[in-house]
């Protein structure tokens, strides 16, 4: 690739932390911007000095100079945009969840097919410095011989606004099953969950989804491996906590129990047994440019009074955003899969949806879609 690739940002509350990183990335050119609130438009265009903006989607992708999208927008138009961008023949990188049914996820993985363009699901995860560290452990053999996975994603979304309040545990629920899913690029085969608990009568009225707790087992195509997820949006007394936890036959890593303290890492017979030792877990900047690396330390939501909550409860989601930036740029100068691709994306998204549906339905075996062979 000669010419860097023109990016353009849709939706600029979350979406504006990764408008620097692309600024400075030596593959892209920050482009444009696109927000229906001209105001929010125009303020977030003039402090980075963007000179394109939209206000319409249709407008920005009848633009023949962008050659990628980054879709930061509400949970409800990911499937639609993404589809249409494709059809455009953007390339796609779009925030979480990758759509709301198995119907738009096989949409999306065709269409992907069809056009020859990239779609990466920007799951911040996976590029967590926490996700890093245990993948490391695992790719020099240190684990030994991977038995079992372990997620959770627990969340007061209490206060959110537009279509959060009510919205089912599993729905949102990639923060988890990506890093189980990810560490040995695994394929969720089948999933069975129950749901626990009541939230309140006004919140359960928005999805008719009752569970304030939602936990899950998904069984792993081709694989002795299963994993354990668990999600909670509302009424539930719990700390933030994203946490992946990979148990193998050598060592084992847990995630802290409360935000700030350091991992676990336990040890098999050590001499005689096992020995639990906190350990101090690295930044990944070295795997980046020079020119972004700091952005695994800091961003646009770091400092000030408007942080977005997202990332101020989401711990900076471990420094994941250059990470995910890169990948996908990489991937499209490389002409190469990023990861997680189409078929990866609507995996680890479906995972939650059929979650769902499984609970509803007494913790019914529910089987996954055959994405990669779509």
């Amino acid at each position: 690739m000669t010419k860097k690739l023109n990016i353009a940002i849709v939706g600029l509350g979350f979406g504006a932390e990764f408008i620097p990183i692309y600024q400075r990335h030596p593959l892209t050119n920050m482009y444009a911007i696109c927000q229906r609130n001209e105001e929010k438009l125009n303020q977030i265009g003039d402090a980075f000095n963007i000179e394109k903006r939209y206000s319409d989607y249709d407008e920005l992708l009848a633009d023949p100079e962008i050659d990628a999208v980054h879709i930061n927008s509400p949970i409800h138009n990911h499937a639609e945009q993404s589809l249409k961008a494709l059809r455009a023949g953007k390339h796609v990188a779009c925030t979480v969840p990758m759509a709301t049914t198995i119907e738009e996820c096989l949409e999306i993985v065709k269409a992907c097919r069809e056009s020859g363009k990239k779609y990466m699901m920007m799951e911040t995860v996976v590029y967590a410095r926490e996700f890093l560290f245990a993948k490391e452990l695992y790719e020099k053999g240190e684990l030994g011989k991977v038995q079992f996975l372990k997620a959770s994603h627990q969340q007061d979304m209490d206060g959110w606004p537009g279509y959060w309040p009510g919205l089912p545990p599993m729905h949102y629920a990639t923060h988890c099953v990506g890093p189980v899913s990810a560490l040995l690029k695994l394929e969720a085969e089948y999933v069975s969950c129950f749901g626990s608990g009541t939230i309140r009568e006004e919140l359960i009225e928005h999805y008719n989804s009752p569970f304030a707790i939602e936990s899950a087992h998904i069984k792993f195509k081709d694989s002795d491996l299963s994993a354990y997820v668990y999600r909670s949006l509302f009424d539930v007394a719990r700390q933030y906590r994203e946490s992946f936890e990979v148990y193998g036959s050598q060592k084992s890593f847990e995630w802290p129990l409360i935000e700030g303290e350091d991992p676990v890492i336990h040890t098999a017979k050590k001499p005689e047994h096992e020995i639990p030792e906190r350990v101090k877990v690295p930044d990944y900047g070295h795997l980046l440019p020079e020119e972004i690396r700091d952005f695994t330390t800091k961003g646009v939501y770091d400092l000030g009074e408007n942080n977005h909550l997202s990332f101020t409860q989401g711990s900076g989601h471990g420094g994941s955003h250059p990470h995910l930036a890169h990948e996908f740029v990489s991937a499209i100068a490389e002409d190469r899969e990023p990861f997680p691709n189409a078929w990866q994306s609507a995996n680890w998204t479906s995972v939650g949806i059929l979650a769902h549906e499984s609970a509803m339905q007494g913790g019914k075996i529910l089987s996954l879609p055959d994405y990669k062979n779509a």
